[in-house]
């Protein structure tokens, strides 16, 4: 793992941030090169996603799994801008238990006509029902990388309500159509990484303009989450270094998820020998 990452640790206004909004946005996170560069996968990736399920031009594209599929995808992985703030919140025990791609063309004239609620929801189904707590743990977060300009209302935003990750439940206004009045749209920039809190209330926007939103979501977890995805990452190990491989998954056996030792969680000891031992401490 590039030391250059120790340039972007998570300050201690951002950790505040985040903890008390849920949500964190980096600006200029990717440098205009690289997004160009993802532009074009993401549009490879679109144009085969179209064929292989029989859409037209237009249609949504909700692709998970989708890190194993092209060598710019796998360098998010471990951005050095981003992934030092990952294991700032999350510490060392982490791995990438999802991927998820958006690609979201201007709606059509009667998605744009909808007037009903977005869909706020948080993250992980099932663990919001069996975690009985108040609120409940945090388990993950993501990073979600901005591709095309969300800058504008409107453009099929992420919408959030700030501070929400700590509430089981939201209450919504009694006309049964709109969103709480503190729902925001986050205005992001291309290159642009948004992290969140899995308990963040969250959805997406209708999209009225002429921009296509094209957006990387990149989940990280405990790692004794079993992943959301089903990992198709086995070629992409022999050309990762041992930190990749641990986030990709990798352990010396079932007890090396809850119980690790250094062998299992490299990123410990990188973290331990480039910033101290106060830095891996329980």
């Amino acid at each position: 793992m590039d030391t250059e990452s120790l340039d972007y640790r998570l300050t201690s206004e951002e950790k505040s941030k985040f903890e008390r909004d849920g949500f964190l946005m980096i600006e200029d996170a990717i440098p205009p090169e690289r997004v160009s560069a993802l532009n074009r996968v993401v549009d490879r990736v679109y144009e085969n996603y179209l064929a292989d399920n029989g859409l037209g031009p237009g249609e949504r594209m909700n692709l998970t799994d989708f890190v194993g599929l092209d060598d710019e995808f796998l360098a998010l992985l471990d951005w050095p801008v981003t992934f030092t703030r990952v294991w700032g919140i999350l510490g060392w025990n982490i791995q990438l238990y999802h991927s998820h791609l958006i690609v979201t063309p201007p709606d059509s004239p009667e998605k744009r006509a909808y007037r009903g609620r977005l869909g706020l929801h948080q993250d992980s189904g099932r663990l919001n029902i069996e975690l009985d707590a108040t609120p409940r743990p945090r388990v993950s977060l993501k990073v979600a990388y901005f591709l095309t300009d969300t800058s504008q209302p409107d453009r099929g935003n992420f919408h959030i309500v700030p501070g929400s990750h700590l509430q089981n439940r939201l209450d919504f206004p009694d006309d049964g159509a709109s969103d709480p009045p503190e729902m925001t749209p986050v205005l992001a920039s291309a290159g642009s990484a948004v992290f969140f809190d899995r308990r963040l209330w969250h959805a997406a926007g209708i999209n009225h303009s002429d921009v296509t939103r094209k957006v990387l979501f990149y989940g990280y977890s405990y790692r004794w989450l079993r992943p959301r995805d089903n990992m198709t990452v086995a070629h992409c190990m022999e050309r990762c270094d041992p930190v990749q491989r641990q986030l990709l998954g990798e352990s010396t056996g079932g007890m090396g998820y809850t119980s690790p030792t250094d062998a299992d969680v490299p990123l410990k000891g990188w973290i331990r020998e480039h910033v101290g031992e106060e830095a891996v401490a329980p």
